[in-house]
């Protein structure tokens, strides 16, 4: 008999009362549609999914693999974003069968100088577009409903699939705003006519 390894206290879904606030705060965070995808508020049921990309080699752009632990806290600061600054990270479902593909966020994290459009993915969700279509639609949202004027994607240099990916949606390298920067990054400037 195999027995399914019990969630971690804090990994837990919330019960009762704490439930039922919890899914009133989701229903409030804008769903965002498209023809192959959802992009919807991220539950605690996401966080495996997550901690799965951020403790990959997939994460060594965001000075990953990270421990379970710091990807947890990654991961409730982008959650809480919705919260504390009105925009956070969606979690992305294929359509068809509701599988996370990945996570896209407009968000204002520590340190940050302008409002980020940042996206991960699966490896299994790679080369069938679901990136690009789900990072349009975030920062349509942005220049829409939010209203923003400008977002920005930190890529690591040699990450050229995250490059291709803004360059494909019009954004421009911005060296002035890199040069401000700590670390070895390039800031791609995304604005509302989608560079044309």
């Amino acid at each position: 008999m195999i027995c399914a390894k019990a969630p971690l206290p804090w990994e837990a879904a919330p019960q009762g009362a704490p439930d039922r606030l919890a899914a009133l705060l989701v229903d409030r965070v804008p769903q965002l549609d498209t023809a192959r995808l959802v992009l919807r508020a991220p539950v605690i049921g996401d966080f495996d999914s997550y901690a799965a990309i951020m403790m990959s080699d997939r994460a060594v752009h965001m000075d990953g693999p990270l421990s379970r632990r710091d990807a947890w806290l990654d991961f409730t600061q982008y959650v809480a974003g919705w919260l504390l600054r009105g925009c956070g990270m969606w979690t992305v479902v294929a359509r068809e069968d509701t599988r996370v593909l990945g996570f896209v966020s407009v968000a204002m994290a520590y340190g940050d100088r302008a409002h980020e459009l940042g996206y991960l993915f699966r490896p299994d969700a790679g080369g069938r577009g679901f990136a690009t279509e789900a990072v349009r639609a975030a920062r349509d949202y942005a220049f829409g409903a939010m209203g923003l004027s400008t977002l920005v994607s930190y890529v690591a240099p040699e990450n050229t699939r995250s490059i291709a990916l803004a360059q494909r949606l019009g954004a421009k390298p911005d060296e002035a705003a890199a040069a401000e920067l700590d670390d070895d990054c390039r800031v791609f400037r995304h604005s509302p006519d989608g560079g044309m």
